[in-house]
């Protein structure tokens, strides 16, 4: 008789955070929003089980390798919700320019840096999801519920601002994310 070892973890779900379950859909609402993600993957469902019991997310799958992680990153997420949704995410970042001065501005879901290593265009980068953008002189700070969609900007952000055919040790100039933290 083969006996499998089960692995199981468990998150314990504030007070002040309203939790729904549908299937794999996990909807968390909170002070400072709401969030909602689907943990389906047709690779893991019919070994990881996902469900609410009381005041805590527990998620149980086989004790093997690919379904430890797996199961970590579903622990991480919901976490990262339910911290996204009482006290929420904010990235800093830095504009850096040695030759030519930057200038930074955001219209209509996007980010529009102007006067890079002194371009006549402007370059532009995605805003993602419900991402609050403030531009204060060298500053740029990115707030939101959903750390995804705020790290995803702050990369986009960081991404255009790539220096090529020059010696990173001259041109030090970009824009580069130098913190994140939960408010």
């Amino acid at each position: 008789m083969i006996t499998v070892k089960k692995m199981e973890k468990r998150l314990t779900i504030p007070d002040n955070v309203q939790v729904t379950v549908k299937g794999r859909k996990f909807t968390f609402k909170g002070l400072k929003g709401e969030l909602t993600r689907d943990f389906s993957d047709p690779r893991f469902d019919k070994q990881i089980s996902i469900e609410k019991t009381g005041n805590e997310i527990v998620v149980l799958g086989p004790d093997r390798r690919k379904m430890k992680s797996m199961i970590g990153t579903i622990i991480s997420h919901t976490n990262n919700m339910i911290l996204g949704v009482t006290k929420g995410h904010r990235y800093k970042m830095k504009i850096v320019f040695t030759h030519f001065p930057i200038t930074v501005e955001v219209k209509e879901g996007k980010v529009l840096v102007r006067n890079f290593l002194g371009e006549k265009g402007a370059r532009v980068a995605k805003v993602r999801g419900n991402v609050d953008i403030k531009v204060q002189k060298d500053d740029i700070t990115i707030t939101s519920s959903d750390k995804e969609a705020a790290g995803q900007t702050a990369a986009n952000i960081e991404k255009i601002c790539k220096v090529s055919k020059r010696d990173r040790r001259i041109f030090s100039d970009g824009i580069f994310i130098v913190g994140h933290e939960i408010e």
